[in-house]
């Protein structure tokens, strides 16, 4: 029994074709460019967080005594205030 061999031009070479796929996608991704999109609501939100002077000012003293060390909380303002925030959550 004889067999033929099959042109070799006509041959499927799998590797190949995986790396022909694989430079495609590669290609593909490089061709895309990132975007970024702010939503008008976020560009709002932006706006509205912005802290007014005498907030940033109080954040910056206690940043300096956090720092520092300097910083202590009253136990007692801070319970009656934590019972406080509970009590509203549950009304």
């Amino acid at each position: 029994m004889k067999v033929n061999h099959f042109n070799a031009a006509n041959q499927v070479n799998p590797y190949q074709r995986q790396a022909n796929m694989t430079k495609q996608v590669e290609q593909a991704k490089t061709n895309q460019a990132d975007k970024l999109e702010i939503s008008s609501k976020a560009l709002e939100m932006q706006k509205t967080s912005q802290s007014d002077p005498a907030r940033q000012a109080k954040v910056e003293q206690l940043k300096m005594q956090v720092e520092n060390g300097t910083y202590h909380v009253d136990a007692n303002e801070l319970a009656k205030s934590l019972v406080q925030h509970f009590q509203q959550k549950r009304s």
